[in-house]
């Protein structure tokens, strides 16, 4: 497994060795001990308590941008099951240097690799691919409509540089709806 620590470098991508043959392959895509030694999950977001999966069925689908405040904050393992998509995570601790910036990287079946985004931090991706099947693995609490916040996918003040053109974007009702980030109260 490699794993390596972007700009942001609470935010880790991993990607676990991948053993093919003329079956197909096969893949540790999760062992603790292993992760654990990169920092995933990171001090104070605790173990793996639910697998999260979902289907977008077209090329374009944002979900996001989303997260959980105390006492439900989520840490999650971000990988593609099926199909490819731009994940992003976006810094909204206050106090830290990096607030209000963003990593994002392209995960896919073809490259296997898999997004660690710590708590603290909103979560969003768009496909880049018809059918695109997306798994993470989530700490901290389960889900808590309570502690769901969010904010808006093309807040102008973030300027994250979605990879398709906004008039083809498929977002659910609920997202649309979303603030702007400066719209906010703090969160954590």
């Amino acid at each position: 497994m490699k794993a390596e620590r972007l700009a942001i470098p609470d935010v880790i991508l991993a990607t676990p060795a991948k053993f093919g043959d003329s079956r197909g392959f096969f893949s540790e895509s999760y062992n603790a001990a292993r992760f654990a030694g990169f920092g995933i999950p990171a001090a104070g977001d605790g173990p793996f308590i639910q697998d999260n999966h979902s289907l977008s069925a077209k090329k374009g689908t944002v979900r996001g941008l989303h997260c959980q405040i105390a006492p439900s904050i989520q840490g999650k393992l971000v990988r593609v099951l099926k199909g490819a998509i731009w994940d992003v995570a976006v810094d909204v601790r206050r106090g830290s240097p990096t607030y209000g910036q963003h990593v994002a990287a392209v995960l896919s079946t073809e490259n296997w690799a898999q997004l660690w985004i710590p708590g603290g931090f909103l979560h969003g991706f768009c496909t880049l691919e018809p059918d695109t099947e997306v798994m993470y693995k989530v700490t901290g609490g389960y889900y808590d409509p309570k502690a769901e916040r969010g904010v808006i996918w093309n807040d102008p003040d973030l300027a994250l540089p979605w990879p398709v053109d906004p008039a083809d974007v498929l977002v659910s009702d609920k997202d649309a709806k979303l603030p702007r980030l400066a719209e906010c109260d703090p969160w954590y």
